[in-house]
C-alpha cells in the first residue's frame, strides 16, 4: 500500500468548512449544545484521541463519541448505514472509497505512524538481524489481517521490500506470518487491553508486526516484551486520513479542524505519531 499525500488544497476545504460552519452556527451551539458527534476512528488512535476528545468536551461542552475499530471493518459499517459523521482512519485508502461513492468529504493526511516489531523476550533480534528473525523457521510471526485493518496492508507492503534484500524472503514471509488480529473473527482481548500484548502475552506469536504506537503502548502493558525498529530499507509509512461526511453538522467539522491544529497535534506526538 502506498500512502497517499493529499494538498493543501483538501486541507483548505476542510478548514475552511470548519472556520465556516462554526461561525455561522455559534449562537444555536450557545443557548442549547449540539448533539453528541458520531466519530469512528483507528484503533490505534485509541489512547491520543481520547485524551484530545477529553480535552475538546472540557473546553467547548461539545459531547464526542468516539467507536474505535480497524478501519476497513469501520469503512463497511458506515457503507451499511452507520451513523458516522467524522472518520479517522489509519491509512488514506478506506476514507478515500467513501468520498468515491458520495457524500464523504475527500480525505487529508492528519497524522503519520511507522512499523515496528514486538517481540518475545526470548527473541534476541535488532534491526540489523530482523529479517533474518522473522525468516527463521522457528519464529512465529503475527500482523493484523490486510483489507480489514491496514496495519496488515502496510506489513505486507514491507514484506514485498524484503526480496531486495534476500531473494524469496516475500514468498516465505507471505507463507508463514499469521493474520491474528484486525478482521471480523480475530479474537478479542479483555475491554481496555491492547490485542498486541494480550496476543503476545497468550503465546500466540514470537514477532507481531504493528504500529510502533502499537508496540510501545503494548510493552507498557506486557514489560517484558521487546520494541524493534523496522531498518530503513523496509520501512514502511503509515499516512492516516481523516474525512468528513458532506452534510456533517457544524460541530462535526469543528472537531475536525480541532484534530489538524497544533494542541491535538502535540498529543499526537506525545503518543508516538508523527505530523502530517
Amino acid at each position: 500500500m502506498r500512502p497517499v499525500s493529499y494538498t493543501n488544497v483538501a486541507l483548505a476545504t476542510v478548514l475552511a468548512l470548519a472556520g465556516c460552519a462554526s461561525v455561522d452556527k455559534a449562537p444555536a451551539l450557545a443557548a442549547a449544545p449540539a448533539a453528541a458527534l458520531q466519530v469512528y476512528a483507528a484503533g490505534s488512535l485509541r489512547s491520543a484521541l481520547n485524551a484530545i476528545a477529553s480535552d475538546y468536551e472540557a473546553r467547548t461542552g461539545q459531547k464526542v463519541n468516539l467507536t474505535y475499530g480497524p478501519s476497513g471493518l469501520l469503512r463497511e459499517r458506515i457503507e451499511k448505514g452507520e451513523a458516522a459523521q467524522l472518520f479517522a482512519s489509519a491509512d488514506t485508502e478506506h476514507p478515500q472509497r467513501l468520498a468515491q461513492r458520495g457524500g464523504w468529504q475527500a480525505p487529508v493526511t492528519f497524522v503519520r505512524n511507522g512499523l515496528c516489531a514486538l517481540t518475545s523476550d526470548k527473541i534476541d533480534a535488532r534491526p540489523a538481524t530482523l529479517l533474518d528473525t522473522l525468516l527463521s523457521p522457528q519464529v512465529r510471526v503475527a500482523s493484523s489481517t490486510p483489507k480489514s485493518d491496514p496495519s496488515g496492508d502496510y506489513t505486507w507492503a514491507l514484506f514485498r521490500k524484503t526480496d531486495a534484500v534476500h531473494a524469496g524472503a516475500y514468498a516465505t514471509l507471505d507463507a508463514k506470518t499469521l493474520k491474528l488480529a484486525g478482521a471480523a473473527d480475530s479474537p478479542k482481548p479483555p475491554d481496555g487491553i491492547s490485542a498486541y500484548g494480550w496476543l503476545m502475552d497468550q503465546g500466540r506469536a514470537d514477532v507481531f508486526l504493528t504500529y510502533c504506537t502499537n508496540a510501545v503502548a503494548a510493552q507498557k502493558e506486557v514489560p517484558r516484551l521487546r520494541v524493534v525498529q523496522v531498518p530503513p530499507e523496509l520501512q514502511v509509512a503509515a499516512a492516516y486520513g481523516l474525512t468528513l461526511r458532506a452534510d456533517a453538522p457544524a460541530p462535526a467539522a469543528a472537531f475536525a479542524q480541532a484534530l489538524l491544529a497544533a494542541p491535538a497535534q502535540q498529543v499526537f506526538g506525545r503518543f508516538g505519531f508523527a505530523p502530517p
